[in-house]
């Protein structure tokens, strides 16, 4: 059982996603923070990326004032190591293969290792291309955290089967962004047939952002991510924005207790 894998015993997890240096270095070291004293479970936290093409319009805009901030991987990395001062809140990157494969495999998987980065999400890199990527993480004891999709289809026990860390299920079609409605039913399915195959946790991401989606979705999920939502908040730039966090996180973290 990995580290992340751990995370998940006896609870439904909750996974906040920010973008890192949104709006600058030390609101993201702030707001990591705040999500992890509050009751986030493990942080996602996303390096900005010129063609994101699994977001949507808060996640790109969010981006955008990240490069306007001089974001750039070694930022991000340093983001992390001041979070680690006072936190071991485990962390996941959501990331596009690009941005490793330009810093090198080896040096980026091994500096996750050294600031307990635990897993990697990457839109981009479908399992029948990870090979190059893996070596690496599997040398460094980083999870590739799969994505499984509506589209998936025939393919969601292969997917499954080579899991580690949790899975993402991706609830809807098309990019991130808040939705009113979610197919509950069909999301069940595709969970039941990851459980036919693995024992790794399922955590559903892609537009869940209201307390009350969060709760019908911890009946048959293990986690539950939320992003553009947060990134509102973020974006908002509220003077009261990290009881606005605190409050956001409590919130959620009460909705998904069914499983404590």
């Amino acid at each position: 059982m990995s580290k992340l894998e751990e995370v998940f015993q006896n609870k439904t997890a909750f996974i906040p996603f920010l973008v890192a240096d949104d709006p600058d270095f030390e609101t993201t070291v702030q707001n990591i923070l705040t999500l992890a004293e509050n009751g986030a479970d493990i942080v996602e936290l996303g390096i900005p990326f010129s063609d994101p093409v699994a977001d949507g319009p808060v996640i790109q805009a969010a981006d955008l004032k990240a490069f306007k901030a001089g974001v750039n991987t070694n930022r991000v990395f340093e983001i992390v190591e001041e979070v680690r001062k006072t936190s071991d809140v485990p962390i996941v990157f959501l990331t596009y293969l690009n941005i490793p494969f330009k810093y090198g495999y080896d040096k980026f998987c091994q500096r996750c290792q050294k600031l307990n980065v635990s897993g990697l999400v990457i839109p981009d890199c479908p399992l029948e291309e990870q090979g190059e990527i893996r070596t690496f993480a599997d040398k460094y004891d980083v999870d590739l955290i799969p994505l499984i999709a509506p589209t998936s289809g025939d393919r969601i026990e292969k997917i499954a089967a080579n899991a580690k860390g949790f899975i993402y299920v991706v609830s809807s079609l098309g990019v991130t962004g808040v939705r009113d409605d979610l197919a509950v039913q069909q999301l069940n399915d595709t969970i039941q047939r990851i459980r036919k195959v693995t024992d790794v946790p399922v955590a559903i991401g892609f537009g869940i952002h209201s307390p009350e989606q969060a709760e019908k979705l911890a009946t048959i999920a293990d986690g539950i991510i939320i992003g553009s939502a947060v990134v509102k908040i973020v974006d908002a730039g509220h003077e009261d924005l990290q009881n606005e966090l605190t409050d956001y996180v409590k919130n959620i973290k009460e909705a998904i207790s069914v499983k404590a």
